[in-house]
């Protein structure tokens, strides 16, 4: 298997938000696989998968060969969760997790990239709000058919 460096723990940090929510605090923060994918809702197939595909940092492994994550680890899989959620592709995922581990010149490519993330998001809002406002009138209308034959 092909290990990259790891990705630098300030950018995991700026990225992760204000609330990590971390099952154990720092310097006790080793977790296997189970606990991962219990903590997360990932399976140890996806978890696995994640790491092949350069998506997920370097995971330390234990003397027996196990891996175990990191509450920097966690930070970094919440920021893929988020951008999964945007429908970004898993390629320009796997591409911005290799610009990071390149480092802070490649701040103008990742903006980039996620510009083009947010614009496609903020096309997903606007639709979805149209969806909405559909949603809504027909509901109205069966409401109002609904309190007309009690006022005859």
């Amino acid at each position: 298997m092909e290990s990259s460096p790891p990705i630098p723990e300030d950018t995991v940090e700026r990225c992760a938000g204000a609330d990590p929510g971390h099952p154990r605090p720092d310097g006790q923060d080793r977790y296997t696989i189970s606990e991962v994918a219990a903590h997360t809702g990932l399976s140890a197939h996806t978890l696995r998968w994640y790491e092949r595909i350069g998506l997920m940092p370097h995971v330390d492994r234990s003397h027996t060969g196990q891996r175990r994550f990191t509450n920097r680890d966690l930070d970094w899989l919440s920021l893929v969760g988020k951008l999964r959620l945007t429908g970004m592709p898993v390629a320009d995922m796997v591409r911005y997790a290799e610009l990071v581990r390149q480092g802070e010149h490649t701040f103008e490519e990742r903006q980039e990239l996620l510009e083009q993330t947010r614009h496609d998001v903020l096309g997903r809002i606007a639709e979805l709000q149209g969806t909405l406002a559909v949603l809504n009138y027909k509901i109205d209308f069966y409401a109002g058919a609904r309190r007309a034959p009690e006022r005859a």
